[in-house]
């Protein structure tokens, strides 16, 4: 009975270490939160480079590798704008006209507990990323103004404008979220303070008014 309880026991422990293994390689595989995400903010521009770099050594036809990196570049533009960078790092802009004609930016990040829902690693790869695409595209505006090649102007400057508008636009959201933690971290700290001077100045009145009763006492 004793050796059937202890290799039962055995087979348990073992059972048990396997599912726990098994746990800690799921977690370790699943780095990032949103994988497809990652996917389609990377996939877009890193074809749209690809295109640009080789479209000469595949095809001899300026239009269609000109109309095939501005539809990579629209897709990416697109893609980070409203998709990669709500969910990878919070953060969220656009752009409105009212019914005056005046055009409004608004910025948003995520509030209070809904920040910590954000992943590490899919930050670093959103921003690397993102400053990545703006610096290339203006290397190879140098290299064109280098090499006089005029005709691919236009896509670098494509390029550029709309890599480096989804990274002006997200940084006006961390620097604004920056601003809002500032903002509530001195209103916290204005409130403290304000409470402590409250319950000292209670704690004087409370003082004067024990010693006022005390001399009294005294003086009958």
């Amino acid at each position: 009975m004793r050796m059937t309880s202890r290799s039962s026991l055995m087979e348990a422990a073992d059972d048990f270490s396997i599912e726990f293994d098994r746990g800690e390689l799921e977690t370790q595989k699943k780095i990032f939160k949103h994988p497809a995400a990652v996917f389609f903010h990377l996939v877009f521009r890193i074809l749209a480079v690809l295109v640009y770099v080789l479209c000469e050594w595949f095809s001899n036809s300026f239009i269609a590798s000109f109309v095939f990196i501005v539809l990579l570049l629209s897709m990416d533009f697109w893609t980070v704008k409203n998709i990669s960078g709500r969910l990878l790092v919070g953060l969220r802009w656009w752009n409105y006209i009212d019914d005056v004609g005046q055009s409004h930016w608004v910025f948003e990040c995520r509030k209070g507990e809904e920040t910590l829902s954000v992943n590490s690693a899919e930050t670093r790869v959103f921003w690397v990323a993102l400053v990545l695409g703006p610096m290339l595209w203006t290397f190879f505006f140098f290299v064109a103004i280098f090499r006089l090649n005029f005709k691919w102007f236009m896509v670098v400057c494509i390029g550029i404008i709309l890599n480096g508008a989804n990274l002006w636009g997200y940084l006006r959201c961390k620097i604004k979220n920056r601003q809002k933690l500032s903002d509530l971290a001195s209103n916290f700290l204005g409130q403290q303070v304000l409470r402590n001077m409250m319950s000292s100045a209670s704690k004087n009145k409370q003082e004067e008014s024990t010693q006022t009763k005390s001399t009294l006492e005294g003086s009958l």
